[in-house]
């Protein structure tokens, strides 16, 4: 069964970098589309980037020139490097991928952006 499974959350200040990566059980490459979403406390789950198999990219307005969704062929996975970062990027990122008809979603890391 594929498998995601994120990582590189952490507690960064005002203005750093983070990158998150979300790694394949098997291969990224078998996913049509691979996002990434986030969701803060009290507040909606929002589709934050998105690749898709053809290496088509999408960003949400509040995330655009400051982070980059691509896909990492040596570690299997789709990373989101994230600069520039502020208080109101805190969330739990998750990645979800789709897999034919199926949503594979991994379990989540912590982003925390202490101004």
């Amino acid at each position: 069964q594929e498998k995601l499974v994120e990582s590189g959350g952490g507690l960064v200040e005002f203005g750093g970098s983070l990158r998150l990566s979300c790694a394949a059980s098997r291969s990224i490459f078998n996913f049509k589309k691979v996002a990434w979403y986030r969701q803060a406390p009290d507040n909606e789950r929002e589709l934050v980037a998105s690749i898709t198999a053809g290496g088509a990219t999408e960003y949400a307005n509040s995330v655009k020139g400051r982070f980059t969704i691509s896909r990492d062929i040596g570690k299997n996975a789709v990373d989101l490097q994230m600069n520039s970062l502020k208080p109101e990027d805190t969330a739990v990122y998750t990645c979800n991928g789709a897999l034919g008809s199926l949503v594979v979603r991994g379990q989540g890391t912590q982003v925390t952006v202490s101004s």
